[in-house]
C-alpha cells in the first residue's frame, strides 16, 4: 500500500523474553561487587532492586536511561512476598523482549534472598537466567568488624535467618566451640538470640552485632549472650549477630573501623573528573567524600588564538608543546576533533605535562609526555626541570602553552630566561562555579564536614565565595604552601599541609593528622571522635600559624 513500508522481520532473539541475571549486589561496600556483576549492570535494560542496593550502584554503573524496579515494597509500601518478588521478576522480562534484566540482589543471591523462588518461576516461564553469586555478609561483615568465623577453637558455623529463628532448631548450636551468624532486623535478632540462650547456650557467650557492614557507617558492638537486648538499642538495618569465641579476637584483629579517618566526611572543592584519585584514596582510609565544583571551566572568549597555535602545531612552529593541567589537555583536543585531527599531529613535537593527572589524561590520548616534573607536581617543578634552549640541539624556539585565563606567569617566565619563546595561549576560562545545594552549605558552615581538602589557592577562595568558611571544628589540609597561605588569609587555621603537591600525598598526611588524633585521644584515656562531633561554638578559624606538615 502506498505510504507504508514493512519492517525488516524481528529475530527470534529479539521476540523471547529478557535474559535474567541474579548478580550479588555484596555486602554494601561498592568495591566488593564482582567483576561479572559489573559487567551486567553496564549492560542492563532493567534492574530489579532490593531494599538496599536501590540507589548507587544503579546510578553509577547503570546505563542512563536504565528502568529501575523496586522488589522490596509493593505500591502502597508494603514488603513484597517471594512469591510476588517472583510474578516481578517475570513480568519485567515479558516486557524487555531481547534484552538483559539484572535481578540485583542484597549479599549473595543464594543466601536468604528467594533466588530459588524466583529462578523456579522464571524456569516455569521459559525465561533463561543466569546466576552471579556475590560477597555474603554472612562472612564479610564479620571479617569487616575483625571478628574470624573460624579459628582452631571452632568446629563449625551454623548461619541463622532472624526472621525464620522462632521454629529454628538450635540443639546444634549451643556446643561452646560453634560460631553462630544471625542475620535479620534489630527487632529480630533479640528473640534469636534469645533463643538459642535458652537452648543452652551460656549467657556468658560473647557476641558482636555490626550495622551497616563494610561501609563507612559500620558500627560493632560486643556483648555477651545474656546483655544483648539492651546492647541492640539504636542499631538499625542492616545487623547481623555473631555469637561464639572467635569475638574475643575484635579487640587485636578490627582492622577497618581503626582506619585513621573511618566514618570522615570529608569536602572535596574539586571537579568529579579531577578527583577521582583522591575519593579513592579517602575510601583507602575509612572516610566518605563529597565532590564540590568550585569553578567551571568555558571555552575562551575568542577562539582565535588557539585556532592558530593549533594550526602552528599542524605546520612545525613548535618544539614543544607544555601541558599543566587536564583542562588544558580536553581544550586542546577538543580543537584537534574540531579541526579533524587525532594525535598524530603531535608527530615531532616534544610534550610536557605538570604531573601524573595531567600526563594520565595525555596517555587516555594515545600520547606519551616526554618531560614530566621529577619533584613536585607543579609550574615551578616542572621548570626545575625543562631543558634550555641550544640553537645547535633544538631547531626551533618556540614553546606553545594552552592554558587558563588566570593561570600565573611562572613558567612562561623561567622558560623566557631559558631562551625560549613562549606562546601563552588561552585554551579555557575559569568561572566561579554556581552554590552547592542548601544542605551542603549548611553542613560545611556547622560543622558537619569532618576535613575540607584545598589543592589550589583557587579552590580555597571560590569555596569560601559560594558556600562560606568552614566551621572552626573542621580540619583544613591544603596541598602546598601557597594553598595554605591563601587558606589563612581567608581566615582559615591550615592544619595539615601535603609534604608533596600531589593529591594522593595530600590525603595521606590529612590521615596522618587522623592518625594522632586518634594515638593523643589513647594516650589521655579518652574515647576518639572525628572533628564534626567535637563542634566548638567559639566563631570562625583564626589564623594562628600553627600548622602541621605530617
Amino acid at each position: 500500500m502506498t505510504g507504508q513500508h514493512s519492517s525488516a522481520p524481528s529475530t527470534p532473539a529479539a521476540r523471547r523474553p529478557a535474559r535474567v541475571a541474579f548478580v550479588g549486589a555484596g555486602p554494601g561496600a561498592k568495591d566488593l561487587l564482582t567483576l561479572a556483576a559489573v559487567d551486567l549492570l553496564g549492560r542492563a535494560d532493567a534492574v530489579i532492586t532490593d531494599q538496599l542496593t536501590a540507589g548507587g550502584l544503579v546510578d553509577e554503573l547503570a546505563p542512563e536511561g536504565v528502568e529501575v524496579v523496586d522488589a522490596s515494597h509493593g505500591e502502597h509500601g508494603k514488603e513484597l512476598t517471594h512469591a510476588s518478588r517472583a510474578k516481578l521478576v517475570v513480568k519485567t522480562a515479558k516486557a524487555h523482549k531481547g534484552g538483559v534484566v539484572v535481578r540485583l540482589m542484597d549479599g549473595d543471591p543464594a543466601v536468604f534472598n528467594g533466588l530459588a523462588e524466583e529462578a523456579a518461576a522464571l524456569a516455569k516461564a521459559g525465561i533463561e537466567f543466569d546466576i552471579v553469586p556475590g560477597v555474603s555478609a554472612v562472612s564479610a561483615v564479620p571479617a569487616y568488624a575483625g571478628v574470624p568465623l573460624s579459628s582452631s577453637a571452632v568446629s563449625g558455623v551454623h548461619v541463622v535467618d532472624a526472621a525464620r529463628a522462632g521454629s529454628h532448631d538450635f540443639s546444634a548450636a549451643v556446643a561452646k566451640d560453634v560460631t553462630v551468624v544471625v542475620m535479620g532486623l534489630p527487632e529480630q535478632l533479640g528473640p534469636a538470640v534469645a533463643a538459642l540462650r535458652e537452648a543452652g547456650r551460656p549467657g556468658e557467650t560473647p557476641v558482636a552485632l555490626t550495622q551497616g557492614g563494610t561501609t563507612t557507617t559500620q558500627v560493632t558492638r560486643t556483648t555477651t549472650l545474656a546483655d544483648v537486648e539492651q546492647a541492640l538499642e539504636g542499631l538499625s538495618v542492616p545487623t547481623l549477630a555473631v555469637v561464639g569465641p572467635t569475638v574475643e579476637l575484635r579487640e587485636r584483629l578490627s582492622w577497618f573501623e581503626t582506619k585513621p579517618l573511618f566514618g570522615w566526611r570529608v569536602l572535596v572543592p574539586r571537579t568529579k573528573e579531577q578527583s577521582g584519585s583522591m575519593q579513592q584514596r579517602l575510601v583507602h582510609h575509612g572516610a566518605t567524600s563529597e565532590v564540590v565544583p568550585t569553578i567551571s571551566v568555558e571555552p575562551p572568549r575568542t577562539p582565535q588564538a588557539m585556532e592558530r597555535a593549533v594550526r602552528g602545531l599542524v605546520t612545525g612552529r613548535y618544539e614543544w608543546i607544555g601541558f599543566t593541567s587536564v583542562n588544558a589537555v580536553k581544550a586542546v583536543r577538543e580543537k584537534f576533533e574540531e579541526f579533524g585531527l587525532d594525535a598524530r599531529a603531535f608527530s615531532g613535537l616534544k610534550i610536557a605535562a605538570v604531573g601524573g593527572v595531567t600526563a594520565d589524561a595525555l596517555r587516555d590520548w594515545g600520547i606519551e609526555p616526554d618531560l614530566t616534573p621529577s619533584g613536585e607536581s607543579s609550574a615551578r617543578g616542572l621548570l626545575e626541570d625543562w631543558p634550555p634552549y641550544d640553537e645547535v640541539l633544538d631547531p626551533i624556539n618556540r614553546v606553545f602553552l594552552p592554558r587558563a585565563d588566570i593561570a600565573t606567569d611562572t613558567l612562561v617566565a623561567g622558560l623566557q630566561e631559558s631562551g625560549w619563546e613562549v606562546d601563552d595561549v588561552t585554551a579555557y576560562r575559569t568561572v566561579r562555579a554556581a552554590p552547592p545545594a542548601a544542605p551542603i552549605r549548611d553542613a560545611l558552615k556547622q560543622g558537619g564536614f569532618d576535613a575540607v581538602v584545598f589543592t589550589s589557592s583557587s579552590t580555597v577562595r571560590n569555596l569560601v565565595g559560594i558556600a562560606g568558611k568552614p566551621h572552626t571544628s573542621t580540619v583544613i589540609a591544603c596541598i602546598g604552601q601557597a594553598t595554605a597561605k591563601t587558606a589563612e588569609e581567608a581566615g582559615l587555621r591550615v592544619d595539615v599541609i601535603a609534604p608533596q603537591t600531589d593529591a594522593v600525598s595530600l590525603v595521606d598526611a590529612l590521615a596522618d593528622h587522623g592518625r594522632a588524633l586518634l594515638e593523643a585521644a589513647a594516650e589521655a584515656g579518652d574515647e576518639a571522635v572525628r572533628p564534626s562531633q567535637r563542634r566548638r561554638s567559639s566563631g570562625r578559624r583564626k589564623t594562628s600559624g600553627r600548622r602541621s606538615a605530617t
